[in-house]
């Protein structure tokens, strides 16, 4: 093996390693974040948790703030491509917006943390995220994959006209996200478990029977 290959493999090596430190931070920032939220976390254990040193934290990400922007990047990534929208695009309109209402639900009931930081980001008026360009754009293309899919079902005479893209997305996110974030009071005064696995079924079924016949319920002019 030349010197040359060497040092290309050394590189390599290097470049795996810190790709590895750095996503070992990530996901020890996610849980401090998610856990205490954005004013209760310490780089102090997330760096611990991580298994790192602390000046290795604030090499990688900078300051605190930074780190956590970097956290609700990922989370919002991963909101985003759960989100599908090459099937919403393939289906036809009820299938499609089925889709994107099911696939909305589930992300959020199995990735409960991101919930918590959503939660903390809200108390803070999302002053980080708006720091963040890559999270400003994201939600651009599925806004106006909603809006097709709403044309061509009102072309088809399957759903209603004059529904806005924006406010179905908030009512989507809003059925699906309510019970999640308010699991633990809504459980303690309702008396039932909302987050066991039939519960969700049902209230997977529940939201998207609720969006669907919206969206089909055409008022007499």
């Amino acid at each position: 093996m030349t010197i040359a290959q060497t040092g290309r493999r050394r590189g390599r090596r290097a470049a795996k390693s810190s790709e590895n430190l750095r996503e070992a931070i990530l996901k020890a920032a996610t849980r401090e974040f998610s856990g205490k939220g954005y004013d209760g976390a310490r780089v102090e254990s997330i760096a611990r948790a991580a298994g790192v040193n602390i000046n290795l934290v604030y090499h990688y990400y900078g300051k605190k703030e930074s780190l956590f922007i970097a956290v609700m990047e990922d989370a919002y990534v991963r909101i985003r491509t759960h989100h599908n929208d090459t099937n919403i695009r393939t289906h036809d309109p009820v299938t499609g917006m089925a889709e994107l209402v099911r696939s909305t639900f589930r992300f959020f009931a199995g990735n409960l943390y991101i919930i918590g930081l959503l939660n903390s980001e809200n108390l803070h008026q999302a002053c980080h995220i708006q720091k963040s360009e890559k999270i400003a754009t994201l939600y651009d293309p599925l806004l106006g994959l909603i809006a097709s899919t709403l044309e061509r079902g009102v072309e088809l005479g399957i759903f209603r006209a004059g529904v806005d893209p924006v406010q179905l997305f908030l009512t989507i996110d809003a059925v699906c996200y309510f019970l999640l974030s308010y699991r633990y009071t809504l459980g303690f005064v309702l008396k039932q478990d909302l987050t066991g696995k039939d519960a969700l079924a049902r209230r997977e079924m529940h939201v998207v029977d609720v969006v669907l016949s919206y969206l089909k319920y055409r008022p007499e002019n």
